[in-house]
């Protein structure tokens, strides 16, 4: 059986970038399927029979279709198709990183990525309205609260999230707070430890990070 998968993504998805990141750190290979969410690919009929939920990443494995990005990692490191470096095998050692990834949906992701799709994303494509000044107030509240969580419990005394080393939660984890920056928002205002921790993890991760965010950065470029 093949070893390269179908990998189906869009580098404007959070999940995404950071599964794709993680990938090309550890060499996997796969086989290339952007899904253009700006041109609402995931919703054509071609792409349903992809991933029923028609979203994205979702992956193709011969017969085998699996979407949501924690899930298709676990599968590939089961696989030995994943990056050890970046999931570790060492039961303690993959425990930490499950906790960070299983506390991250309703931790950052929910902060930042509700902040993101009312502040932008939505009025961006013409879905919604921007919200109220009492609105978004309250969502940069909620977001900021997770982002004192990451800060002073997650980094109170590692340089990433799990230890002293590099692993997929720190991709997860830094790929959403970026998507931030499309918001005029800035950590570095209020979040030192942060600040700090998406550098190196930038620096460890590319140049693949770069990589994957220069449609953002260049969005944010516009912004400016």
């Amino acid at each position: 059986m093949s070893k390269v998968f179908k990998y189906y993504y869009d580098l404007m998805s959070q999940p995404s970038r950071a599964l794709w990141i993680a990938l090309k750190m550890g060499k996997t290979q796969f086989q290339d399927c952007p899904v253009a969410l700006r041109k609402m690919e995931q919703y054509t009929e071609a792409y349903k029979k992809v991933n029923r939920f028609q979203k994205v990443p979702a992956i193709v494995d011969n017969d085998f279709h699996l979407s949501e990005s924690v899930a298709i990692l676990r599968y590939l490191a089961d696989k030995q198709q994943f990056s050890e470096a970046l999931y570790p095998r060492d039961i303690r050692e993959r425990a930490k990183v499950d906790e960070f990834l299983e506390w991250h949906h309703l931790g950052v992701r929910y902060g930042c990525s509700g902040y993101f799709m009312h502040l932008w994303l939505l009025p961006f494509r013409g879905l919604a309205d921007k919200p109220t000044k009492e609105k978004a107030l309250e969502l940069k509240i909620e977001m900021e609260r997770q982002l004192k969580i990451l800060e002073g419990l997650w980094l109170k005394d590692n340089n990433f999230l799990t230890g002293n080393k590099l692993t997929v939660a720190d991709l997860f984890g830094a790929c959403e707070i970026e998507q931030t920056k499309l918001c005029r928002y800035d950590v570095k205002e209020k979040f030192p430890n942060i600040t700090k921790w998406l550098e190196r993890v930038r620096t460890e991760s590319n140049p693949y990070f770069d990589e994957a965010h220069k449609y953002l950065y260049k969005a944010v470029q516009v912004l400016a």
